[in-house]
């Protein structure tokens, strides 16, 4: 598609006014004048001169303060339990506390390994009080993934639910600066002198109580540019890689979401809203897993600043969370383009009283232009949004909100006013308008680089651009259109899963041969894993026995849907690369 067929020049409002009121550069130039929220200074990150947000808090131990202002609203809400801001707010200082009696000190690495649980925020707030740095592992990963994620990060102390003991039990000896384990929710003492239950330290939850006179955080030294949290991301090599966050990072994301909706208004002609105290409580339904960038920077951190409820579910359902959106009266939810879908689509939908959705946004997979009209139709009054962006860049970089999104719905978006992109051919040079090449991207969100990998950190990280592997071409208006992944990798609702991975867990088989992985297309997943295999002569092996042998060796997510049988050895270009694009069609022609 072109650049002139991405938009709709006669597009208007809802009360007849031409879209847009105003430029791109019209609106960044009003939202970032002087003396305004979203003023732009200059600051040098690493030796890097970078446009910044200059009036963002300088750590993200102001924003946990920031908390307090909502005392008595519900923060979290989980299958009947309910926590306000100032049990959680009691229950952090209580951990933090802990943390420094068992010897924690800044730069000290706390693992979180939970699905979504009141007890995930307490770990990480506590983590980031004590000036350690937060380190969320997938709670989907493996015994085997787990113990590589601990070992890697080196961390000092691990937090975790019952079902991520059970899973890391065998693995822990091998984790040899792994000094404590504390597990939630477990029904029964655990015999380790290493692990103590959560409970000891915050008391059962349905009990927590609220702060106290005197209690107060503790005093550390924090500064924009420390080292924060640790995310992981899949690698290349097929071992994650540890994305190295800082406080700057994690607060400039959402100065960019913040930004990039009062965008949405300048653009129609009207002035942002104001935060207005005795407006009714807004609810975030949290589908997404907080272990993810998107819900802990975009969602969970935000939250505690601007007083939002945020919704929990174990595990994404959408039985489940149809009635539960209408009970706890949600006003925002997504995370990736299946949950919109499935919402949408679901044959008792309109059963159910959403009407308080305001906002329907998501990122992380392919989405279909499809979508954002079906959004409109089902939520006439909500803003749907999408928007692209990386665990390398602090969850979201260019974001694309409401008109915007419905006028070019296959474009990821713009940038915020201190973020940049440039697209880049082959020789290194910078590609023109409307040319597909690689998508760079620099501003403040953009991680220092990966934990213990310095060669890694040295290809992906260059002068502050994180290049990104992603093929994309960029309008005249300067709206971001991802055209491919330059990188083998694929993405299952959200979930990155890198191809070699799962290609080497299947070589490990003793009859095979050949493998490639590639993905096939999913309507609301956006894409899954499929496998073509070419077998040792005489050896045998069927579908079942191969999905199996990767599901002991791999989370869930990145199993094959499918294996199909090659005769012979699989395509290869002159360079010995498997030819994938026709694996893809074999993959379709067998389905």
């Amino acid at each position: 598609m072109s650049a002139a067929d991405a938009r709709t020049p006669d597009l208007r409002l809802a009360d007849g006014r031409p879209w847009p009121a105003m430029s791109i550069a019209q609106a960044h130039a009003l939202l970032t004048a002087p003396g305004t929220m979203f003023e732009v200074g200059e600051a040098e990150v690493r030796g890097v001169k970078l446009k910044v947000w200059k009036n963002a808090p300088p750590h993200l131990g102001i924003i946990f303060d920031l908390g307090q202002m909502h005392a008595a609203k519900t923060y979290n809400v989980y299958e009947g339990q309910r926590v306000t801001f100032d049990q959680h707010r009691a229950a952090v200082l209580r951990l933090a506390a802990q943390l420094q009696k068992d010897g924690v000190a800044k730069g000290d690495r706390v693992a979180i390994i939970m699905r979504n649980i009141p007890e995930w925020s307490v770990a990480f707030w506590a983590a980031v009080l004590v000036g350690a740095i937060a380190t969320p592992l997938n709670a989907w990963w493996t015994g085997p993934e787990l113990e590589y994620g601990l070992q890697d990060s080196g961390a000092k102390i691990a937090i975790m639910d019952q079902e991520r003991w059970e899973r890391v039990r065998e693995h822990a000896d091998a984790c040899p600066d792994l000094r404590k384990i504390y597990v939630a929710r477990a029904p029964e003492e655990i015999a380790d002198p290493r692990v103590a239950k959560m409970e000891a330290i915050l008391g059962e939850i349905e009990t927590w109580p609220g702060t106290q006179p005197g209690d107060a955080p503790p005093v550390v030294d924090l500064q924009p540019d420390d080292d924060v949290t640790i995310f992981y991301t899949s690698g290349t090599t097929g071992k994650p890689k540890g994305a190295v966050i800082t406080h700057r990072n994690v607060i400039s994301n959402f100065f960019n979401s913040a930004s990039a909706q009062a965008r949405a208004y300048l653009r129609r002609g009207e002035q942002p809203p104001q935060p207005d105290p005795t407006a009714p409580q807004k609810a975030f339904l949290v589908s997404v897993p907080l272990f993810h960038a998107t819900g802990c920077f975009a969602i969970m951190i935000p939250a505690m600043f601007q007083g939002f409820k945020l919704v929990f579910q174990r595990r994404w359902d959408v039985e489940q969370a149809l009635p539960l959106m209408e009970k706890e009266r949600v006003t925002h939810f997504g995370g990736v383009p299946t949950i919109a879908w499935q919402v949408i689509e679901h044959p008792r939908s309109s059963e159910f009283d959403l009407s308080s959705v305001e906002s329907v946004s998501y990122g992380g997979a392919p989405s279909a232009p499809e979508l954002v009209k079906r959004i409109k139709e089902r939520f006439p009054q909500a803003a749907p949004g999408q928007g692209w962006g990386m665990t390398e860049t602090s969850a979201t970089a260019v974001s694309n909100f409401g008109e915007d999104y419905q006028n070019r719905p296959a474009s990821c978006g713009v940038p915020s006013a201190t973020g940049e992109v440039r697209i880049v051919r082959a020789d290194g040079s910078t590609a023109d308008t409307g040319e597909v090449g690689e998508l760079w991207y620099r501003g403040p969100i953009v991680v220092r680089g990966y934990w213990n990998k310095p060669q890694a950190t040295a290809e992906t990280f260059v002068d502050g651009w994180v290049k990104t592997g992603d093929l994309a071409k960029v309008d005249e208006e300067g709206f971001v259109f991802i055209v491919d992944r330059a990188k083998d990798m694929l993405i299952r609702g959200g979930e990155n899963i890198y191809c070699v991975e799962v290609e080497n867990a299947l070589y490990d088989h003793p009859a095979v041969m050949d493998a490639a992985v590639v993905g096939v297309p999913h309507r609301t997943l956006g894409e899954e894993p499929a496998a073509v295999v070419h077998l040792k002569p005489g050896m045998s092996a069927d579908e079942q026995e191969l999905r199996q042998w990767v599901s002991q060796r791999l989370a869930a997510f990145k199993v094959p849907v499918k294996v199909v049988f090659w005769p012979e050895t699989l395509p290869r270009n002159a360079n010995g690369k498997i030819i994938k694009r026709d694996l893809k069609a074999v993959v379709a022609g067998d389905a």
